[in-house]
């Protein structure tokens, strides 16, 4: 099965040495992210209900442009890789709604760093998940279903397993708060339980939302998932 995640992996659990002392610029990046972070998922979760209108505009194209396309194709390994280009096309509709903030955001934290390199890397690997993530193209579904069907559905299309691939080696993973915490001071304790607050909300309506999207897209195409 897919997993349907439109938005953040939960960060694992990882914690600074004991020993490590907040240095001043510990802090003073751990505020800028803290509120970099704050202001990219507020924006998301604010404009919940626009990002959702994308993706109903998406799925009326398919309907459109080439309804059933799929229709009479197996549940097999190759119809695998078009269920899973659908969902990279909800994760790159949705992404392309936020890029503004995303690039917001990596302007913010891009050149933060650590005293420990493990938070360093964290954010950056967060942030290069982010960025990636805002730089997909949404795919042409319909011409890789037709093209699969040209094949007798044997075979599916050389960039649908190119997307399929990029789609999957991007990851989109917070950096675990409790990295952060031992550099935490004042104002951002109740900042970081703000942020966990949104991304749960986040993880909420990815659920809630994300299943009946990606099952409305392919009912759309005529695919198995």
């Amino acid at each position: 099965m897919v997993v349907i995640a439109l938005g953040f992996v939960p960060a694992a659990a990882g914690l600074a040495p004991a020993s490590a002392a907040a240095s001043s610029g510990d802090v003073v990046a751990t505020h800028a992210y803290l509120e970099a972070n704050y202001a990219v998922l507020r924006t998301v979760v604010k404009g919940w209900p626009s990002d959702e209108a994308k993706v109903t505009a998406l799925e009326r194209k398919i309907r459109s442009e080439c309804p059933s396309a799929g229709a009479g194709s197996p549940q097999n390994e190759e119809a695998q890789k078009l269920s899973t280009e659908v969902v990279g096309a909800l994760w790159a509709t949705v992404y392309e709604a936020n890029a503004s903030a995303i690039r917001r955001f990596v302007r913010a934290v891009g050149l933060l760093r650590w005293s420990n390199p493990a938070v360093t890397r964290s954010v950056r690997h967060y942030t290069r998940g982010l960025r990636e993530m805002s730089a997909l193209e949404v795919p042409h579904l319909c011409e890789d279903v037709r093209a699969w069907g040209a094949t007798g559905f044997e075979t599916a299309p050389a960039r649908t397993d190119k997307f399929d691939r990029h789609v999957n080696a991007i990851e989109v993973k917070e950096p675990s708060q409790r990295l952060l915490a031992p550099y935490e001071q004042g104002s951002d304790h109740s900042l970081a339980a703000r942020i966990a607050h949104l991304s749960m909300r986040f993880g909420e309506l990815e659920f809630t939302r994300g299943q009946s999207d990606w099952n409305a897209l392919l009912e759309a195409l005529a695919l198995n998932q």
